[in-house]
């Protein structure tokens, strides 16, 4: 079932199934080097990723990362809402395989989240987190209407992140 749709896109809970597109979203060199390494290798690493991440967040918060397709079913990426340690608002996050880059998709499928977060759950607060270099992400970011607040390191990390934010009230 549908959690959300915009003119060309679905998103839709991950579900173990998801492992391949997990796998090759993960082990993509650009989400190595904005996002980190997160030690998926296998199909099978994929599938508890996923059990462990997405599908406990789910379970938990109501929200997590959610598969992104196109009209067809074709699994193009993820978008949606986190719950990090070391960060006390929800996040939002996306990643893309390099086909599906820089068509729109990610601002689309970000905007339908975004408005999910605000409208559905009722947050009143959205951060994201990257990379200094990540430059296409930091521009999307502040398209969504989110804004550079200052540099942080999350637990046991040493690299620096640009934190930007998303407030109801501005």
């Amino acid at each position: 079932m549908a959690l959300l749709q915009t003119s060309r896109l679905t998103l839709r809970e991950l579900s173990e199934d998801d492992a391949p597109l997990l796998s090759a979203v993960l082990n993509d060199p650009d989400f190595i080097r904005n996002v980190g390494d997160r030690g998926v290798r296998t199909d099978e690493d994929a599938r508890r990723y996923i059990i462990d991440g997405p599908m406990a967040m789910y379970q938990t918060h109501n929200f997590g990362m959610y598969k992104v397709e196109l009209a067809d079913g074709t699994a193009i990426g993820l978008c949606g809402l986190v719950k990090r340690d070391g960060l006390d608002d929800v996040d939002i996050g996306f990643a893309f395989l390099p086909d599906y880059r820089k068509q729109g998709y990610a601002q689309e499928a970000a905007e339908a989240v975004m408005e999910y977060g605000r409208d559905v759950i009722g947050l009143e607060r959205i951060i994201a987190i990257a990379h200094p270099d990540n430059e296409s992400s930091i521009r999307l970011l502040e398209k969504l209407g989110l804004q550079v607040e200052r540099t942080i390191k999350l637990p046991r990390e040493d690299e620096e992140l640009v934190l930007m934010a998303w407030n109801a009230g501005d």
